[in-house]
């Protein structure tokens, strides 16, 4: 069985905090581990078990164990470093800002001199 950290409404809650400011590197990780988790359960319930299948459904397994392991913690570390609230899995107001006034310079015409 495949342990989680997360729980999946965490990881859309994640997902919905980083689209909304444009925050790339946590719904990246969060996409990761929900593909991850996708291929554990097909490796899981696949119908097709010959002894050679089964070798290399445990075998993919068994790296996804590992993989899904890590992303996770990566996850809980990126959340900490940039100060998310773990409870609430809120985005920072810092980085809600300052996410928000790059996407505000962004989006200014170039009044720079031809």
């Amino acid at each position: 069985m495949l342990e989680t950290t997360f729980a999946a409404t965490e990881l859309s809650r994640i997902l919905e905090q980083a689209a909304i400011y444009d925050c790339a590197c946590p719904a990246q990780i969060c996409k990761q581990i929900g593909s991850l988790r996708s291929l554990y359960d097909y490796q899981m319930h696949c119908q097709n078990m010959t002894d050679s299948d089964r070798q290399v459904h445990e075998r993919i397994a068994a790296a996804v164990h590992v993989s899904h392991a890590e992303m996770e913690r990566c996850l809980e570390d990126v959340l900490t470093l940039e100060g998310w609230d773990r409870a609430t899995l809120t985005m920072p107001e810092n980085l809600q800002k300052r996410l928000f006034d790059a996407a505000c310079q962004a989006g200014e015409p170039d009044s720079s001199p031809d």
